[in-house]
């Protein structure tokens, strides 16, 4: 894939983000991501939606807490509002999207391949996270009272 529709691709992923005011918890609307994966059709989108929320199921989560169903007001070209049903998306509910969607088109291909390294930079930092407590109680036992040179030296090399 271009590195231009690369860059593309992550900036209109993050423009799509939206912020719940009271929780400060980020979220996407379904319908908005719909067209940046690549979906005409609402209702081929629908089918990748429930195959993630069963994936959300089968992976024990509770699909509530991250495939949220809402309605929103919309102006269609009749100038008339109405209601429309929408889901509101967590990051972890568009990474089962993705997941799920159909890797021949290059948005959804492109959001398989942003979530794995996205994983792979959290696995990273949290191995690291543990080295350093780990490396933190070790210089404690070191430094702690009554221990001998000999002791010390052997659980600094530990």
């Amino acid at each position: 894939m271009k590195q231009e529709i690369i860059v593309k691709l992550h900036s209109r992923f993050e423009q799509l983000v939206q912020m719940d005011t009271e929780s400060h918890v980020e979220f996407w609307l379904a319908r908005d991501l719909q067209g940046a994966l690549g979906y005409a059709r609402w209702e081929n989108f629908q089918k990748v939606i429930s195959k993630a929320q069963d994936a959300c199921t089968n992976s024990g989560y509770n699909v509530k807490d991250h495939f949220l169903d809402i309605t929103k007001m919309v102006q269609p070209g009749s100038g008339v509002k109405r209601e429309i049903e929408d889901i509101a998306l967590s990051r972890y509910a568009c990474y089962l999207i993705a997941q799920n969607g159909d890797p021949s088109k290059d948005p959804i291909a492109f959001a398989q391949t942003y979530f794995a390294v996205q994983t792979r930079k959290q696995e990273i930092i949290e191995k690291r996270l543990a080295e350093v407590e780990r490396l933190s109680v070790r210089r404690k036992l070191t430094q702690s009272p009554g221990r001998t040179k000999y002791q010390a030296r052997r659980a600094a090399t530990r």
